[in-house]
């Protein structure tokens, strides 16, 4: 295992974000191209030393340990104030959050710029710098980076094939995305994964509510693309704790065939 940590500039922020890129087992002594998997949340990915609240997916472990031959890179999460937020959200949050959040929200709204970095900067350096498939690029990710994910599968589905939303918070952007979306066109899209815990939120009539508002969305998705799969996950809940009990079911469905 390698793992690559570096910073890029990003255009559209004027700043430079850390970049870690996991590099498979095998990586140097092949000449293979390897599948890109790109994650948010980066310091929460594959390390526990780091991480925001001290635990990670542990993905960098499970790779290792199973030998699963794909690249991971991850953007690390900008925690200045509520930028996560924004750039998470490709709108500004909406009714259904203001409701829910219980006063008038004003975040989000820079989820295109940030998606444009990822497109337009870091995946020709990625696709430049290591052995990548360039055809194969997929995105993952938690909370609202499953929000961001999601939209990037319809805003750009020539070039993220696979996707894995994981305990999405749709409801920022609940009512935009639904109508995005109906009218996009999904047909080269490959695979579709997408969970919610039934202990996500304390409030068991919210977490129905939330539960409800993510399935709205997995029905259109799944009308569109042929592989989709939903999982409910008995007493999941929104913690780093429980997402890494998780974490290996996404991979192995988004990578199945390898």
């Amino acid at each position: 295992m390698v793992l690559k940590k570096f910073h890029v500039y990003m255009s559209s922020f004027k700043q430079e974000r850390m970049i870690r890129v996991y590099l498979p087992v095998n990586y140097h002594e092949s000449n293979k191209r390897y599948p890109v998997l790109y994650m948010h949340d980066g310091q929460n990915v594959f390390e526990d030393e780091g991480a925001i609240k001290g635990v990670s997916l542990g993905l960098k472990d499970y790779l290792d340990q199973n030998k699963v031959e794909i690249m991971v890179v991850v953007i690390d999460l900008n925690p200045e104030g509520e930028e996560r937020i924004n750039e998470y959200c490709p709108w500004v949050n909406g009714a259904i959050a203001e409701k829910i959040i219980g006063h008038p929200v004003s975040a989000g709204g820079k989820g295109e710029q940030y998606l444009e970095f990822i497109v337009n900067e870091l995946k020709p350096l990625i696709d430049s710098k290591y052995q990548t498939s360039k055809e194969h690029t997929s995105m993952a990710g938690i909370s609202l980076g499953g929000l961001i994910s999601t939209y990037a599968e319809f805003r750009y589905p020539q070039i993220f094939k696979r996707i894995a939303a994981i305990s999405p918070g749709y409801y920022r952007n609940q009512e935009e995305l639904e109508l995005f979306v109906r009218n996009s066109d999904l047909s080269g899209v490959e695979r579709f994964y997408m969970e919610f815990g039934t202990h996500e939120i304390r409030n068991d009539k919210l977490n129905n509510e939330f539960t409800d508002m993510i399935q709205s969305i997995y029905e259109i998705v799944s009308s569109k693309i042929a592989d989709t799969r939903y999982e409910t996950i008995q007493n999941g809940e929104h913690n780093y704790t429980s997402f890494k009990k998780r974490i290996g079911e996404v991979i192995s469905y988004l990578y199945s065939d390898l």
